[in-house]
């Protein structure tokens, strides 16, 4: 295994952190979290419940925005154990995007080589004792915290981690980011932890896993393409129709740039016929956010 921790080429080689300046500016305090849960359109609210068995096997449970005021779910998160991803950042609150995307410049330019052609952004409210399982993006991304601590376990990219098999059936959208996960793994894991005012960077498509350290937190999670990780995810994209056919086709890593770029294009035709449906479109939503209850989970209401 390489100093790289990863198989994938890219500027950024290992794990990161870099200082940032949201937190200055006020975005992570009470008033303008509610005043934004207030406003965010609910069809951009991802509100998940995570367990665990005694191997670190993961369960999710999805839930409803629900009736409470923009304060009351800010309470229910704080008091619970939900994990609140409010995607579409660059339009739910343009403010915060705004600032973010001058620290993400600065943050670009301390990697010679990287640029990014395409940014995204979901801010992440989650309670004390929250985790997330096992994963990895289809993108670069850059982290940025805001409040509380958290705790970040970060794998090697190698195909022992993180199977490309597994990684076609993410980017085609047949399974979530989830990754078949062993308690062994943890022996190979790079352990970084986040303050307010930093942001971590790690190399491309890295495994990883967030542990909240008691703590209520606030996170910016930016992702970012460059055209050579495009030419890759949709490589995988592409590869991933083949394998559905019955074929065979070579790892990525072992594929040159115009290959790459071949298969990418092939994969914007794939898509566009709808070659492989997405099997995660609709999650069953069991639960709303509700304070003083166990979780932060309450019952639907109709």
């Amino acid at each position: 295994m390489s100093d790289r921790r990863t198989r994938y080429p890219g500027p950024i080689a290992e794990a990161k952190i870099h200082p940032h300046t949201l937190v200055e500016q006020g975005f992570a305090e009470d008033a303008a979290l509610a005043a934004m849960l207030d406003r965010y359109p609910a069809e951009h609210f991802d509100i998940n419940l995570y367990d665990y068995d005694d191997e670190g096997q993961v369960s999710l449970r999805t839930g409803a925005r629900g009736r409470l005021s923009g304060a009351e779910l800010l309470e229910a998160i704080k008091q619970g154990r939900l994990w609140v991803n409010l995607r579409e950042v660059e339009t739910g609150w343009p403010e915060l995007w705004a600032a973010a995307m001058a620290d993400f410049r600065a943050i670009q330019a301390t990697y010679p080589g990287m640029r990014a052609v395409k940014n995204a952004g979901q801010l992440i409210l989650s309670s004390p004792k929250a985790r997330v399982p096992y994963h990895f993006d289809a993108a670069g991304v850059v982290l940025f915290h805001l409040r509380g601590r958290k705790r970040l376990f970060i794998y090697p990219g190698d195909e022992q981690h993180l199977s490309e098999k597994n990684m076609e059936q993410v980017v085609t959208r047949q399974t979530t980011e989830e990754l078949p996960y062993r308690l062994a793994f943890e022996n190979d894991a790079q352990v970084m932890d986040l303050e307010p005012g930093g942001a971590l960077t790690w190399p491309l498509y890295a495994p990883h896993r967030v542990e909240n350290l008691d703590r209520f937190c606030v996170s910016l999670s930016m992702d970012f393409q460059t055209w050579p990780s495009r030419f890759r995810k949709g490589a995988l994209f592409t590869n991933a129709v083949i394998r559905s056919r019955g074929g065979s086709p070579r790892f990525t890593d072992g594929m040159s740039t115009p290959e790459l770029a071949a298969r990418w294009a092939a994969s914007l035709a794939l898509k566009k016929v709808g070659a492989m449906k997405s099997r995660i479109a609709h999650f069953e939503r069991d639960f709303e956010p509700e304070v003083g209850v166990e979780d932060g989970a309450g019952a639907l209401r109709s």
